[in-house]
């Protein structure tokens, strides 16, 4: 929950956007923004650049899609569907995807009165228990999105080009994140809890594609130890089958400012570099708390057994870093842990990547369950 004495700039903005229309859609509207300001949101009328999330009321025949300003905006759209589809999954992730959404709310008739559904890329599929004419339905509602919208990005990145001439072309610890690229990629596991061509036709799975950055299992991300202060990481969006430049494909962190949320990067002079994964703040607590750790690997699949996190924080938080941190913490070994992100994967440490791939192989499945 925020803090209300915290000053306005600290506290999360909110907006609604789109035409989408219903009688649940206009009492929901009003109700939740009621409900957001009492607790201490700050509603802007008009979504201004630095909105932290907005709720995009989309029409389910035409979505329109609300297009973001600024990386930190999260992006909940909300629709109310007449009738009932026969397959709910089917039927809502083609608009999560066209409506450019972290989260899609669909409202659909029920036969014990309407049902409220969330789909998301990482979390598939799932509904709330109350009705949302129900006594303690906000309360319920506002409970699943909290961790979006209080939730806070490390994805700022500082370049700065002070990397040693002697790694302009990498060094033997890249060429091994180059072949852990590849052993990924054969993998060929997708960030959703389903096969995606069955549910989206050839044009909207390309669309998908670019949206996430997928390519070559774009949606993983991996890093491997250089020195006490330092990691090699695989860039955010960057094909993992084809890691090589370092600057655009393979990034060396070796920071991180706190007051300013922002990865610290080591890059070749005269390139122009690519953000490191979003992953990256996760990474470096883990390497900072744990010495032994040596590589760690993020996969969007499931081992059975795995302690996962309580809540599902969006990839990306310090919410989240420290939450992955913890497990590794209190996991027996926290240099050979394996631990869960709720409704999203798997993070992996291991004293070099041969060895996380070696404990993995024939144990990965792809579909991750769903809370």
């Amino acid at each position: 929950m925020p803090d209300r004495n915290a000053a306005p700039q600290e506290r999360a903005v909110f907006s609604f956007w789109g035409g989408g229309r219903g009688q649940i859609l206009s009492a929901l509207r009003e109700s939740f923004k009621e409900y957001l300001q009492d607790r201490g949101f700050i509603y802007a009328e008009a979504p201004p650049d630095h909105v932290r999330v907005v709720f995009n009321l989309i029409d389910d025949k035409h979505p329109r899609p609300y297009r973001r300003k600024a990386q930190a905006t999260f992006v909940v759209s909300w629709a109310e569907v007449g009738e009932r589809p026969a397959d709910v999954l089917r039927f809502g992730y083609p608009l999560l995807i066209r409506s450019l959404s972290n989260v899609l709310v669909l409202f659909l008739p029920g036969a014990d009165g309407p049902e409220t559904h969330f789909i998301t890329p990482e979390q598939g599929h799932y509904t709330l228990r109350k009705r949302p004419t129900d006594p303690g339905f906000l309360d319920e509602f506002y409970s699943r999105l909290q961790p979006i919208i209080t939730s806070q990005l490390v994805i700022d990145n500082e370049f700065h080009p002070d990397l040693p001439e002697e790694l302009w072309h990498g060094d033997e610890l890249t060429e091994a994140l180059h072949r852990a690229g590849q052993r990924l990629d054969r993998m060929n596991l997708l960030p959703a809890p389903f096969p995606l061509e069955e549910v989206l036709p050839p044009r909207d799975l390309r669309h998908l594609k670019r949206l996430y950055h997928l390519g070559g299992l774009s949606y993983g991300n991996m890093s491997v130890r250089r020195d006490a202060g330092t990691f090699w990481m695989s860039a955010s969006g960057v094909d993992k089958a084809n890691m090589r430049v370092v600057g655009r494909d393979i990034q060396l962190v070796k920071g991180f400012d706190p007051e300013r949320r922002v990865m610290l990067l080591s890059v070749p002079p005269e390139i122009t570099p690519r953000r490191v994964s979003v992953d990256a703040i996760e990474h470096y607590l883990i390497y900072r708390e744990h010495p032994n750790v040596g590589a760690i690997v993020h996969v969007h699949a499931w081992i059975e057994g795995t302690k996962a996190t309580e809540v599902n924080y969006p990839c990306g938080t310090i919410q989240l870093a420290h939450a992955v941190a913890d497990l590794v913490r209190e996991s027996d070994d926290p240099a050979r842990a394996i631990v869960g992100l709720k409704n999203h994967g798997l993070t992996i440490t291991g004293p070099d990547l041969d060895d996380i791939f070696e404990r993995i192989e024939g144990k990965i499945v792809p579909t991750v369950p769903m809370a």
